[in-house]
């Protein structure tokens, strides 16, 4: 997508002012919104309050599937060492409902970890290398360790807003008195189940918008481009330096230390994710940029989208947590059915 559509410099359409020009083409506001709103956040904001049905279709197990490919190939195992890291760090124990590894499945699981963790210490050695060599699409004045510093933090950002993400489906369907005794962490879910639950989509707009907006800025930082005749990075092939040029290694990167990893410690510790005031936070931030309407365009979208496929809400089919737990409805993988 950034390569596509990301920002220009000097842009002329229809004659559009400095101003304009300036916030939709030279920073990317144009490929931002588009991409939010006709990209993400209509599909987002249905999939928060009508799960099953959203699963429920040939285009999910199609999905799900690709999704196992890539995850089989081991290229992003590295966010499980990350996660094993901060499980250990934490005193805590993860309790597996898989079945134990067989010697064969332990060993060619360790060496997709360490074959892949292999690749992201490649990335980030040619990521830092350009950038610290001026060799990236950053704007110019900007100092190198500046750029890095920035980096570090909007990633951290953009990692913290996953994580909430998948901490809030978490605890979505459970009760009250499931979600923890921390201050921060009932003030996260009165915030966020406030009427009716409409915080929750609010929430997918306001993050994803400042998820792809922070991502714009890191793009820049992670773009590789060399000027005419400069050297190739680490001597390498022109071959190879176009696929550095490309920015996948950088995507690669981010991927894994500022997506995956933090979604693997949010499921596994969601309770000590709302348990963060910076949750409260970054909460109350997204529903601000959700309140300002700029990407009110996606409940649009959705409505229509819900309305052709005849889309219901997770409750008419299994019914609250509460109505579950009067009832005993406890899961129950014998029940599943193909």
């Amino acid at each position: 997508i950034n390569i596509s559509g990301g920002p220009v410099a000097d842009p002329e359409l229809w004659g559009f002012g400095s101003v304009v020009k300036t916030i939709f083409f030279s920073i990317g506001g144009a490929m931002i919104f588009l991409t939010c709103m006709a990209g993400q956040l209509n599909s987002q904001v249905n999939a928060s309050f009508c799960m099953l049905d959203y699963c429920n279709n040939y285009f999910a197990v199609f999905t799900m599937w690709v999704a196992l490919g890539i995850e089989f190939s081991g290229l992003l195992h590295s966010s499980y060492l990350l996660q094993m890291l901060v499980v250990k760090l934490s005193g805590q124990e993860v309790v597996s409902k898989q079945k134990p590894r067989s010697a064969f499945e332990s060993a060619f699981f360790w060496f997709r970890c360490f074959g892949s963790l292999a690749v992201l210490c490649f990335c980030c050695a040619v990521t830092f290398v350009a950038l610290y060599n001026r060799q990236t699409t950053m704007w110019e004045g900007i100092p190198p360790t500046v750029s890095l510093i920035i980096f570090l933090i909007l990633m951290s950002v953009v990692g913290m807003l996953e994580g909430m993400q998948i901490a809030f489906f978490a605890v979505a369907k459970l009760q009250a008195s499931e979600r923890g005794d921390s201050y921060f962490a009932k003030k996260t879910c009165d915030l966020l189940f406030h009427g009716g639950g409409n915080n929750l989509p609010g929430f997918m707009i306001g993050r994803q918008l400042s998820v792809v907006t922070c991502m714009f800025f890191v793009a820049r930082v992670t773009s590789v481009k060399l000027k005419d005749g400069e050297e190739n990075i680490f001597g390498v092939p022109d071959v190879v330096q176009e696929l550095f040029n490309t920015g996948l290694l950088g995507a690669l990167m981010l991927t894994i230390v500022g997506s995956i990893a933090w979604q693997l410690v949010a499921s596994a510790f969601p309770i000590a994710f709302l348990s963060s005031p910076i949750t409260y936070v970054f909460l109350q931030i997204c529903l601000f940029f959700e309140a300002t309407g700029v990407c009110a365009g996606a409940w649009v979208i959705a409505y229509i989208h819900k309305t052709i496929a005849g889309f219901q809400k997770d409750e008419v089919y299994i019914g609250t947590s509460e109505e579950r737990a009067m009832k005993n409805m406890n899961d129950d993988s014998k029940r599943l059915h193909t």
